[in-house]
């Protein structure tokens, strides 16, 4: 059987306002944190936090978002308004995602990921220098507390990324990696994840377990689906990181709420189980 810990994306919100209530629910002691209102990554609520997960519930990573300016998750408006790729928001939403890092420093957390946005494909245009610098600085940011700062897959071909990994290991810095989101990839219509993982595999440290479509028209992104019901072939991917030794953990992540939710997290728990116990 191969032995990964099957966690849940919960906001730091949640987790100050109402516990461990949401990983009870569905029977799960790994989180991985997201945050997007940086003014809560302070030692007042990293202490309260860690008192949380003192027993035998655990944090596999932080996710970092922004406040600075808006979001737009589609293929019109978001070249210009998601991650640290718009010029406009980049300086802001730097700053903030160094407050995330030290978060993470407080909690003993080692993986901190983000969405870069839609990096251009053009290593050459003066546009992926100035990311790329960014993402430089983000990973040297991260470095000294020995921490791996991620790639969530979205936005960018496998190519790009596999890249902007090794632009940033050519200038010394070996701590870019990535968060696969297979559904991402889908939605977003920037390639299979079965394939991507032949591309960036080894690089890989973190993983969300979502489902979904490619997109049906150019403004908008594919539709999200329940694991197991979309295109992602999750028994390929995860014997393929396997392969690669991947030890970090199968986050689940279904972007509806209420009552359905919590039975589609259930469920997906009880597929990866059979997917485990069947690779060796």
């Amino acid at each position: 059987m191969y032995d990964l810990k099957i966690g849940i994306i919960e906001s730091i919100d949640s987790i100050l306002n109402e516990g461990l209530t949401r990983l009870d629910k569905v029977g799960i002691k790994e989180v991985q944190l997201s945050c997007w209102n940086v003014s809560l990554c302070n030692e007042k609520n990293a202490k309260k936090i860690k008192e949380m997960f003192s027993g035998e519930y655990s944090i596999s990573g932080l996710w970092g978002g922004w406040i600075e300016g808006p979001t737009v998750w589609n293929f019109i408006e978001g070249p210009d308004t998601i991650g640290i790729v718009p010029k406009t928001w980049r300086k802001k939403r730097v700053e903030g995602l160094k407050k995330v890092i030290d978060f993470a420093n407080m909690l003993n957390v080692k993986t901190v990921t983000t969405h870069m946005g839609f990096m251009p494909e053009n290593p050459s245009s003066e546009l992926y220098k100035e990311v790329l610098d960014t993402i430089f600085e983000l990973c040297e940011y991260a470095n000294q507390y020995g921490i791996y700062f991620c790639f969530e897959t979205g936005q960018e071909t496998p190519t790009t990324i596999l890249r902007t990994i090794q632009d940033v290991q050519k200038r010394g810095l070996d701590n870019l990696r990535i968060n696969l989101d297979p559904a991402n990839l889908l939605l977003y219509g920037k390639g299979n994840p079965s394939d991507a993982v032949d591309v960036f595999g080894k690089y890989v440290v973190g993983m969300h377990v979502k489902d979904g479509d490619y997109p049906t028209n150019g403004d908008n992104l594919g539709q999200e689906y329940k694991v197991g019901t979309g295109r992602v072939d999750f028994e390929y991917i995860i014997k393929k990181l396997h392969s690669f030794n991947y030890n970090g953990p199968l986050t689940i992540e279904r972007e509806i709420s209420g009552d359905q939710q919590i039975k589609d997290i259930i469920d997906t728990i009880s597929y990866l189980k059979n997917i485990l116990k069947t690779i060796d």
